[in-house]
């Protein structure tokens, strides 16, 4: 393989290789998409690594070893590797307590390269803890960065009370790899404002969004879904998939499903998608959600459906009416494409990426952020309109078809790195000096 395409790929808190878990009662040590460590980022890491390299790049995607039981390196296939190095304890640690373990996290990635015999030209970085290793790696040895952010702390923390003490770390960061990374990738447009107005206005930012399978979601019909998960026809079907995590408004919408005007029939159906661990953070909250439910009277009608494994995953979305995504804020919202892909339609917040991946009245509606009115009004409106609610999925298939595979997320990459990597090491030094 030649070395010029060669990429390492680092996600130091979302393991690529995580898997949803299997069906209980197997034990395991996978931790469920839905959770903290296991969500859009992994999804995007795996998915965009495994296209690479069938596009020809040798696809080395370095994350955080979490137990003694993992793997140090899993196959994914002749090009496509992850690989999972020492920094901190070998247990979960929440993310916002990483940053300390980072100096071993770089050290045992030059540790490996010496080991292998490799010196990793290019990396691209996930998040911000590993955009910080990036940095060092550039100065360490001169690797070119690509980064993306996945979230901007200057917006994530606009809609939290509680800001954790790492926030002033984490801001210099983001405008430090900003500034200084021989590329960003925004995955919308909405994001690549917000890096400039709330960030900075330095720095070389390309817009290429998030992906989904176009092949996996989109497999089977809704009559065959609802046959296989038992919900009848007649049922009006509201699902939500994701974080227990109260940025992700799962309390808007439960108060918005318990003002629809179909309420008190008996075909409405919520259903709740999402793990979590008890005594965790995603695990209170997930307790604080099923006492609203009770307390509003819904627990009849509402299912909450766990670990979703990403086998089962399309059916869910195949068989919902409509799915609704009503975080605060969502960089770019990889749930909606999935659903969009599913032939269902999306009720969403209107902030951030959603902006861009959710088209208003053609692909499903946007509503005002935790306005639990505005959902329960646009919930409705589908609802109770299968005719458009069927002419809005497959608007959002075709959406999805044309703008948001997996293949095409890897071609436009492909096409940044190599033109990276061409450039002569004089006009980086100018870049990086800007």
């Amino acid at each position: 393989m030649n070395s010029t395409k060669r990429i390492a790929l680092i996600s130091v808190h979302g393991d690529p290789a995580i898997e949803t878990c299997p069906l209980p009662p197997t034990p395991c040590l996978l931790v469920e998409i839905g959770k903290e460590g296991a969500g859009g980022q992994n999804v995007y890491v795996r998915n965009v690594g495994e296209a690479l390299a069938k596009l020809g790049w040798q696809v080395d995607m370095f994350t955080r070893k979490v137990s003694v039981e993992q793997e140090l390196i899993v196959e994914h296939s002749d090009n496509c590797r992850t690989i999972r190095l020492e920094a901190g304890p070998l247990e979960f640690v929440p993310r916002d307590e990483l940053f300390e373990y980072l100096p071993e996290f770089v050290d045992n990635f030059l540790k490996f390269q010496v080991k292998n015999d490799i010196i990793y030209q290019l990396v691209h970085t996930n998040y911000w803890l590993s955009s910080w290793v990036g940095m060092q790696l550039n100065k360490i040895q001169g690797s070119k960065q690509v980064h993306t952010y996945h979230s901007l702390g200057a917006v994530k923390y606009n809609t939290i009370k509680n800001i954790p003490l790492i926030l002033s770390q984490r801001l210099a960061v983001e405008k430090e790899v900003l500034e200084k990374a021989e590329r960003i990738v925004a995955t919308s447009p909405q994001e690549h404002q917000h890096m400039r107005s709330l960030v900075s206005s330095e720095g070389n930012i390309d817009i290429i969004p998030c992906g989904t399978d176009i092949q996996r979601f989109g497999s089977i019909a809704r009559e065959a879904a609802r046959a296989e998960l038992g919900i009848g026809e007649e049922a009006k079907v509201v699902l939500y998939v994701g974080r227990f995590d109260q940025r992700k408004g799962i309390e808007t919408l439960v108060r918005a499903v318990n003002k629809s005007g179909l309420r008190d029939s008996n075909n409405l159906q919520l259903i709740i998608g999402g793990g979590s661990t008890p005594g965790n953070s995603d695990g209170i909250e997930r307790d604080r959600i099923e006492q609203i439910v009770n307390e509003l009277g819904m627990s009849d009608f509402t299912t909450f459906a766990g670990c979703l494994s990403q086998d089962i995953l399309p059916t869910y979305y195949a068989a919902a009416d409509v799915c609704v995504v009503p975080s605060h804020y969502e960089p770019f919202g990889l749930v909606a494409i999935e659903a969009m892909a599913s032939g269902t339609p999306v009720v969403a917040s209107d902030v951030g990426g959603l902006q861009f991946t959710v088209v208003h009245e053609e692909t499903g509606l946007l509503a005002p952020p935790q306005d639990v009115d505005a959902f329960a009004s646009a919930i409705d409106r589908i609802l109770l309109n299968p005719e458009w609610r069927d002419e809005l999925g497959k608007a959002g298939r075709k959406r999805v078809e044309t703008k948001f595979s997996w293949g095409d997320v890897a071609i436009q990459l492909s096409e940044l790195y190599t033109q990276l990597l061409q450039q002569p090491a004089e006009e980086a030094e100018l870049l990086f000096a800007k």
